[in-house]
């Protein structure tokens, strides 16, 4: 027997998804401006106007003002951040990538202390490359924690060229001005004269770029490529968003 799937009114969907509050979503069906999918159905969406009309809710599809979109109980995005963009919902000098990103999914309701989706660690404004969001706040733990050891993966063009000795170093471990102890890189290689692949398993303060001028060298650009087994994909620009598919998401805990 196929399980029975739990519903919800039209207007909680609305609500659960950031569309504004009850009242607001409730309006936004009784004006006319929601349509809805049938389940399993390529049939185009039809327009509902019942706020409490009940619907199942996983792998809902409908649109809102005209726009495409999806149920999720919790939201896992990537996005390929830009250069001069801040991880931050109060940026002081760029905007933030908080701006990137389409108003609902800032305005999730709270779940577990986590207002709307939000970056899972942080990448230094001129750092570009692989970021997650979410709303999900165990996964948030996990995956910032030190204690899982999630490899990332960095692209750093250099100043000037690398050489055997400075990778090997990278590796063995070089100690930063804050803390005694060393850091060392999980993989190090270099690609090309001045371009060097550093895969870190910790996040210190601006490590890359003290790594490696820890060895004689300068960053000149830096590229997150990779987090655990997500790579960034080749045909997301800079500034654009997707969801992660459930493939991608196992991909990315793979080693958390």
């Amino acid at each position: 027997m196929a399980a029975i799937l739990a519903t919800m009114e039209l207007q909680d969907i609305l609500y659960s998804q950031g569309f504004g509050t009850r009242r607001v979503c409730a309006g936004l069906v009784q004006q006319g401006l929601v349509q809805v999918y049938a389940q399993g159905s390529d049939a185009l969406p039809e327009l509902c106007t019942q706020a409490t009309a009940e619907f199942a809710a996983t792998g809902l599809r409908f649109r809102v003002q005209g726009v495409e979109w999806a149920y999720h109980e919790k939201a896992y995005l990537m996005l390929n951040k830009p250069a001069a963009t801040e991880c931050s919902q109060k940026p002081s000098t760029h905007p933030s990538i908080y701006t990137l990103l389409p108003s609902p999914l800032r305005l999730r309701p709270q779940k577990a202390a986590v207002q709307g989706v939000q970056a899972v660690g942080r990448l230094d404004q001129d750092t570009t490359g692989l970021l997650l969001l979410t709303d999900d706040g165990k996964f948030i733990h996990r995956m910032s924690s030190p204690r899982h050891h999630v490899p990332k993966v960095y692209e750093v063009m250099l100043k000037h060229p690398v050489d055997e000795r400075q990778v090997a170093r990278l590796c063995a471990g070089v100690v930063l001005d804050d803390d005694p102890q060393p850091v060392r890189a999980a993989a190090c290689e270099a690609v090309g004269a001045t371009h060097l692949r550093l895969t870190l398993t910790e996040g210190k303060y601006h490590q890359v770029k003290r790594m490696v001028a820890a060895v004689g060298n300068r960053v000149e650009a830096l590229h997150r490529s990779q987090i655990g087994g997500l790579r960034l994909p080749a045909d997301l620009g800079a500034g654009q968003w997707r969801w992660l598919s459930a493939a991608e998401l196992e991909q990315v805990q793979s080693t958390a």
